[in-house]
């Protein structure tokens, strides 16, 4: 007989870890054109341990993106405390990574020059070892021999495996995701997904991952958060009890705790 899937407590980080990320009554507000304010989340609590999965869904307007700029310095909270590694987040800083929707690749450079942008920027390694730390991400997501393509020579699946080997670059302790993999086919996706996986698992870094698509959320992640709007609070937190190493496409087809997680998050969202 297969467990029950049970929620975990709220904002407890499953591993038992010392906490990589730390939120304490996060609360963003928010003013209207017409000067009113309104909480975009409000008394967010929640750690995400050292090299944990965590995956956040819910519907538009609760508050998922906000939530991940105040992570990544890019947006301070109006209220409440965020730190990473025990240190304050008072801006954006180069332990944190973060991979949006888009690609947003250069258009005027090459694909291993891209990959090798972020390097260029924090200085801390040779131009060989820069090319070599690209070369190595883009043989790991199946792009060896595209390194001096452009990317208008690439679909889009190709470029988003792009942003993936940028994202791992610079080895970041925490990856922030908003969305990235929602421009690709089903098909793409899937494929680009277990790419991912494969990368992580390897270098086992800290993921928050912002979604809408609950399959990609329980395939993915170690946790997954689900939030409720108006304004953004956390509803319930489920321990994804899946075994690693895992398989996008494996679970799709052949793992009926898989589909049992997706109907209790699923339901849990219509209320």
């Amino acid at each position: 007989m297969q467990p029950d899937i049970e929620q975990t407590p709220l904002g407890e980080a499953v591993t038992g870890g010392p906490a990589a990320i730390a939120l304490r009554r996060l609360t963003q507000t928010f003013r209207s054109p017409k000067g009113e304010s309104f909480d975009a989340i409000a008394d967010i609590d929640l750690d995400v341990a050292d090299g944990e999965f965590v995956a956040i869904v819910g519907p538009s307007g609760c508050g998922k993106s906000t939530l991940l700029n105040i992570v990544s310095g890019i947006l301070p909270p109006t209220r409440g405390e965020v730190s990473v590694k025990d240190i304050p987040v008072t801006g954006v800083r180069d332990d944190i990574g973060y991979m949006p929707a888009r690609d947003l690749l250069l258009p005027w450079r090459t694909v291993e020059h891209n990959v090798e942008f972020p390097l260029e920027i924090q200085r801390r390694l040779s131009p060989a070892e820069r090319r070599q730390r690209a070369h190595e991400l883009l043989a790991a997501v199946g792009l060896s021999g595209f390194e001096r393509y452009y990317p208008h020579a690439l679909s889009q699946g190709m470029k988003q495996r792009v942003a993936i080997a940028r994202t791992f670059a610079t080895r970041p302790d925490v990856l922030l995701m908003d969305e990235p993999f929602s421009a690709l086919d089903a098909q793409t996706r899937v494929v680009v997904q277990d790419l991912f996986l494969t990368i992580w698992e390897a270098e086992h870094r800290t993921v928050v991952l912002i979604t809408h698509d609950v399959t990609e959320a329980v395939a993915l992640a170690d946790r997954v958060v689900v939030m409720s709007p108006r304004p953004g609070t956390i509803r319930s937190v489920y321990d994804i009890a899946l075994p690693r190493p895992r398989s996008v496409e494996q679970l799709l087809f052949e793992e009926p705790r898989y589909q049992r997680y997706l109907q209790r998050i699923w339901r849990d969202l219509q209320h």
